[in-house]
């Protein structure tokens, strides 16, 4: 028999797969953390907000579910994303890992890691390629996230 958090886990990507964010911020806590390389250090309702953005964005994403296991408090999956980037749509094929914390059945803690110089080549072409392994281009790319991010919230609550 699975796991109750692997169908949680699964019911996440299958969610944003189908770009429902709704779906998908029910699984975490009011507390949860998320981190990535584009959105590190997110709290809170900057979490569920992060993917309502996403999914709101992403008209062409395609999201796949390649390994998953959980226990009940630690979870990892591998899940591929591939989805158009930018004003230039450049095609973009993104190889995940993600490590989840489990409590009380909702996630808490969510990191995902990718390449981010392989991302970079895809999503910003030249520029990607002779700069996406550099601190410069990461905190570039971080800070055009956070601004994109606390727009999207600040429209979100109204202000």
């Amino acid at each position: 028999m699975e796991h109750a958090n692997v169908g949680r886990l699964r019911e996440f990507y299958a969610a944003f797969n189908r770009r429902d964010a709704a779906a998908m911020a029910a699984l975490y806590a009011p507390e949860a953390t998320f981190s990535d390389p584009a959105f590190p250090g997110l709290r809170g309702r900057e979490v569920p907000g992060m993917w309502a953005q996403l999914c709101g964005a992403a008209s062409e994403l395609k999201v796949e579910l390649v390994s998953v296991s959980a226990t009940d408090t630690e979870g990892v999956a591998h899940w591929e994303a591939w989805y158009p980037f930018g004003p230039g749509k450049r095609p973009v094929h993104n190889v995940i890992h993600a490590r989840f914390r489990f409590e009380n059945g909702r996630v808490v803690e969510h990191v995902d890691e990718f390449d981010f110089w392989r991302w970079s080549r895809q999503a910003l072409g030249v520029v990607g390629l002779l700069l996406g392994w550099s601190a410069w281009l990461r905190a570039k790319v971080q800070g055009q996230a956070r601004k994109g991010l606390d727009r999207f919230l600040a429209q979100q609550a109204g202000t």
